[in-house]
This record gives C-alpha cells, structure tokens and sequence, in this order.
C-alpha cells in the first residue's frame, strides 16, 4: 500500500493543493477511503503548524459520525506508540473546545466550531489514526488501553479506529470493488447444540457457538470477514455495541437470549467429530456484533458458559449469495428514515404518485434496486431527497436538509401528513436534477470553493433561493409558491437555468457578504458550515435577492430583462401557499 499511495500522490492535485506527502496521504484516504470530491477533501484538512495533532476533521452529516483523522505515513513495516500518543492528546484538547481553539491554526479553528455545532446535534466520535506500517506488539496492548479509556469516559466519549496497512487494503480493495478471497475455517461445536437442517434445496446449519470461538474466526480485525460491510466497527461507543460490551463482561452466560444472533453464508460446509468446517464464509448480518466481541477477547476468552446463535447458509450460487449479502444486511443502525418507509402517508403518497407517472416509481425504501429499463429514469423520486427539498421549500427551512434524523422523525408530521400533488413533487425533483448538475468540479456557476465543500446539504438553500425569486418577482413575501406552476413557468419562458444560476449567484454572494462582515469585526471566526445551518442564512440569502433583482434595471437591457421575469414568472394568487411550520 505504501508504494501505491506513493505513486498516486505524485499526481498533479496532490502536489498541486497539498504541501508535504503527510497531507497528501490524508487526502489520499479521504478521497478514496471516506469517497469525498476534492473541494471537500480539502475543506476538511487541518495540518499544519498549531494542528495540535489534528490532521483532518471530516464530519459526515449522512450518519452524523465526526470523524478525528491523524495520519502516518511510514515505509517502514511496523510503528510504535507514539501516533496512538498524539491521538489520546487530540482527544484530550478535545474535551476543552475554547482552550483548543485559542492555539490552533486558522483551518483548525473553523472547523473546531463546525465540531461543536455538532457535538449539539449528538454526533458520534471515531478518532482515526491512519498507518502504512503496521503497529508493534507494545503498540497494540497500548491500543486497547487507549480504547478503553477514550470509550468510557463520561465527559467526552468517542472510539479509536486503528486503519493499518492490512485494514487500509481491503478499504481500499473494497472501495474499487475488487474481489478477494474468502475465508475457509473450522469451527468446533458442542454436541446437542446445533442442527442442521435443509430449506428446500439449501443447506442450514443452526449452531450455539461458544463466544470463545468468535475471537478465532479470520477476517474480523481487517474487515474481510464482512465483505459486503464496507463500513468497519466504530468500537464501543454506541449504544448497542456498549449494551454488547457490557453484557460480555458483566453476563455472558445470558449473552445467548440477549442477541439476535449471526448470519453467515459460505460456498461449502460439513461438520465432523464435532468440527464445522466452512468454506468461503462470510458473515453477512453481525459485524459490529463480532467486532465487539473480538474488541472484549481477553474478557471472552474466559467465559465457559457463554454462546451466540450463528445460522450457516450454504449457498454454491455466487449472485445468490450477492442478493442475500444485500438484502440481510443491517450493519447501520435503523434510522428514522426507514422506519417510515412503510407509514400510510408515505404509501399513499407514492401510489398517488406512480398513478399520475404511470411510468414512474417513487423509492420509498432505501437500497430498493430499480429497473431503468421499466421505468421512466426523469420520473424516478426518492423519498429521502423530497424530505429534504420539501422542508427547504415548503417549509423555507433549508438549515434542516442536511438532517435525516431531524426530517424523518421530529418534522415527518408537518412534511408528510397532508396531500401533496404528484406534479408538485415531480417539479422539486426537476429543479434539484438541474441544481445539482452545476454543483461540480467545473464550477459552471462560479461558486467559492468553500460552498462546493459543503455539496451535500448547501445546493438546498439553492433550491430555496428560487422559491424566494418567484414570491419576490410577484411581491408575495412570506409565502411560498406552487413548484409545478413555478416550473412550467420557468421552462416556458424559457428562464429555468437562468433563474437557477440567479439563486447560485444570491447563495454565493450571500455566504460572501456575510463572511466579510465577520472579517470587518475583527475578532470574530465566520464558520461557513455553521452559516449554512443557521437561519442568519435564510435572511442574507432573501436580502441578497431582493438586492439583485431590485438592481435589474440599471443593468445593460435590464428594462427589458425585468419586463421577461415579470411576464414569464407572474403567478395568481392563488398560487402561493403559507410556509409549513417546521421550527
């Protein structure tokens, strides 16, 4: 891997935008590991003088995990205790978020606020230390002390998240779809306490294992063991993994009846003299579950009465198994956004939807596999992404988009308990495909890169920007205007992409504006992701438009240009709504 990185980070960007091969190796990782683009690679770097042994925070808002990065990037084959070190140190400032702030360097600082509007959101920690070489024997029993203690301490708890030369290969592998091979191993079982059994033509084998035998299963520190899982262990900071943990330590012996158990496929088994033998296993359903035990090994390794339920499927069929792996497994915790999945609001918002579109599909589920072939790919809506562009234009609350959680769950009510026409969600799905498409590494609309950083939730104040275009252009302030009848508009006066640049321009100059009033305070930080999330934004982006369109006319052939908005976006009355109450 170390000759690999080496070579990649040659290449023009990373000598271009990055100083030295320390900050090189953690863009690397943060563009092929976490899949970032690079203006948020680069938003997200912090090394450098007064880094206080921080070298990247990156904080994904998908899963609402903070992610701590220190790198090390060594040639030789092992490294000690001294990174591991630095990184109890970054959590240690951590716990004093002003004291930190005070000495670090202005990337650091801005994202140290960013950090704490976070930690407000109840955003987990995972410090990751990022390696080359692999760690000493000392280095490891230091590992699981430091794990320990960053886990349970109550003032500030995270996980510590070791990606050495093994684990950052198969990440890399598993990021590039690459095949690798499975795992052959046996298992020693206890006589009366497991079954086999066939399913129609498949092979089952229903076993209590002893908890001692997880520990020697291959594949659970690197990962290969959960080919399908991309996502590794986040340690023993959430809930679950701690409930695992505590019950390993504290009653093992009930660990059986307390957990749902594990699923594992493999290509061949066959038990004999009490020994199961497996080939080309992989557990499809129980990584963290596994990880956890694996992480309490010393604990686990005494327990004599302690088991887990494992369920063997033999499956020779390669796409078979892909379609199992896929459909069974459930490493991310259920979130609001699948539990409502099946509410009648939704069901009968998409049936109402897939009767106008009779070509069209609305994805209620997440992961659901769509045939572009059937279905009209223009007409195909996901129920996540209207959460987020109703409560920005419904509900004028583009601060909230970026929140899963907060949509799904405390605003679900407001969003989706009432009608709302077909061709009102097909128009916000519209006007985001042609937002979206101008969010990229071209920069068709001239945005600051600081705003291309935050692509994941920032083209929502977009979308909301044109909803404040069309109420000022028909002097309907405070009102929120019907996205079928603002679409059509748009597309027959031939002012879509237009207008939408427009709303990119009032985002940008915005952002800018506010910025520079920070900067003419003195000693004031402006936060750009904290800007984004605030409702400071929603009153500088509607002043930013009033602004530009009240300027029209003293542009070259502005008369006529205002007289084009006027007659091609003039709407009724009737054609505006009242905001949808969301905070």
């Amino acid at each position: 891997m170390y000759s690999k990185i080496f070579s990649e980070i040659k290449q023009e960007y990373y000598q271009k935008n990055y100083p030295n091969e320390g900050q090189r190796f953690i863009a690397w990782y943060l563009r092929n590991i976490h899949n970032l683009d690079t203006y948020e690679t680069k938003d997200c770097i912090t090394d450098g003088a007064g880094d206080k042994q921080i070298d990247a925070i990156y904080i994904d808002n998908q899963n609402s995990i903070i992610y701590i990065i220190q790198g090390k990037f060594y040639k030789g084959d092992h490294v000690d205790s001294e990174p591991l070190r630095e990184v109890l140190s970054s959590w240690v400032q951590i716990k004093n978020l002003a004291k930190l702030q005070e000495d670090a360097n202005q990337k650091l600082k801005i994202k140290i606020n960013e950090l704490s509007a976070a930690l407000e959101d109840d955003y987990e920690i995972c410090f990751e230390l990022i390696t080359t070489s692999e760690l000493t024997e000392a280095a490891k029993k230091d590992l699981e002390t430091f794990q320990k203690e960053i886990s349970e301490d109550e003032t500030l708890s995270a996980n510590l998240v070791v990606v050495d030369k093994e684990t950052l290969q198969f990440k890399y592998d598993e990021a590039l779809n690459k095949n690798r091979p499975y795992i052959n191993h046996e298992f020693t079982i206890e006589k009366g306490k497991y079954m086999e059994l066939n399913i129609g033509d498949t092979k089952a084998i229903v076993a209590a294992l002893p908890l001692k035998e997880c520990v020697k299963i291959p594949g659970i520190k690197d990962g290969s063991l959960f080919r399908k899982n991309v996502r590794q262990s986040l340690g023993t900071n959430n809930k679950v993994n701690k409930n695992i943990a505590r019950t390993l330590k504290k009653n093992a012996d009930e660990f059986f009846f307390l957990h749902n158990g594990i699923t594992a496929i493999c290509s061949k088994m066959s038990i004999n003299d009490n020994v199961l033998s497996v080939k080309e296993l992989n557990v499809v359903n129980g990584c963290q579950s596994l990880s956890t035990i694996y992480g309490c090994s010393e604990t686990v390794k005494k327990t004599s009465d302690g088991y887990i339920l494992f369920r063997f499927y033999e499956i020779s069929d390669s796409d078979r198994a892909d379609n199992i792996s896929t459909s069974t497994n459930s490493q991310s915790a259920v979130k609001a956004r699948d539990l409502r999945s099946n509410d009648k609001s939704v069901l009968a918002m998409k049936k109402a939807y897939e009767l106008y579109y009779p070509d069209g599909y609305f994805v209620t589920k997440r992961g659901e596999t769509i045939d572009e072939v059937k279905y009209n790919t223009s007409h195909i809506v996901n129920l996540t992404d209207l959460g987020k562009q109703l409560i920005a234009w419904q509900s004028q609350r583009p601060t909230i988009s970026y929140s899963e959680t907060k949509i799904f769950d405390k605003y679900f009510d407001q969003l989706f308990h009432r009608d709302y026409k077909p061709e009102d969600i097909q128009a916000l799905h519209e006007m985001f495909e042609v937002i979206i498409k101008k969010w990229t590494k071209d920069n068709p609309m001239g945005l600051n890169e600081t705003l291309l950083a935050m692509k994941a939730y920032a083209p929502y104040h977009q979308l909301y920007a044109i909803s404040v275009i069309i109420c000022e252009i028909n002097k309907m302030n405070d009102s929120v205007p019907s996205p079928s009848v603002s679409m059509q508009k748009m597309k027959d006066s031939e002012l879509l992409d237009y207008i939408v640049d427009m709303a990119g321009n009032c985002l940008n100059m915005a952002m800018e504006t506010a910025q520079d009033m920070v900067a003419s305070e003195g000693n004031k930080l402006f936060v750009p992701q904290n800007w984004i999330k605030s409702k400071t934004s929603l009153k500088d982006i509607r002043s930013q438009v009033k602004n530009t369109i009240g300027s029209i006319k003293m542009w070259p052939n502005g008369a006529a240009l205002q007289k084009q908005l006027t007659d091609g976006l003039s709407m009724e009355k009737e054609c505006f709504d009242a905001r949808w109450t969301a905070d």
